[in-house]
């Protein structure tokens, strides 16, 4: 067995959904093994903070089918910003969660007085944890996504009136 040989049972490997090659011919004995980093690490906790200022944001990457994800209309965002209101964006795709654990209380609730640093939500993402926190202090107008549900990069999560 030669070096291009082992290199294409290597990429076989790498492309199946297999874990573990072994092969013995002419008494040579290959094993090939492929780690999942998820396997061996525990999830992690990570904070972002998140840009609030929805005027210097690129258009949305999601699909506009969603209208929930579509981009903001001119008047939609001359309106927001004559009402100060600012809204909270998804900095990464995941899955957007309002308590720490399934029995705890969500971080923020309509009505609530939030401040700057304080942690909003958490988006899971790869099977790490990231806390979303406030980048301004104002009250929490409006939370548009579910918990559990997915969120798409740049998709608006909360509507908060400055304070």
């Amino acid at each position: 067995m030669d070096f291009n040989e082992i290199r294409k049972l290597v990429r076989l490997v790498e492309s199946a959904n297999i874990s573990t090659l072994e092969i013995e011919e002419e008494g040579l004995q290959i094993r090939i093994e492929k780690h999942l980093a998820a396997d061996r690490t525990a999830p992690s906790m990570m904070s972002f903070p998140v840009h609030t200022d929805s005027s210097t944001w690129a258009q949305s990457a999601a699909p506009a089918a969603t209208p929930a994800q579509a981009p903001a209309a001119p008047a939609e965002t001359a309106a927001l910003a004559a009402s100060n209101l600012i809204e909270i964006r998804s900095p990464m795709v995941g899955t957007f969660y309002r308590t720490p654990s399934p029995d705890a209380a969500p971080f923020v609730n309509v009505g609530d007085t939030i401040r700057t640093g304080q942690t909003l939500c958490i988006l899971e993402a790869m099977k790490i944890m990231n806390e979303i926190e406030a980048e301004t202090t104002g009250r929490i107008v409006e939370i548009l996504i579910e918990s559990g549900q997915p969120v798409q990069f740049d998709q608006v999560m909360f509507r908060i009136e400055a304070l």
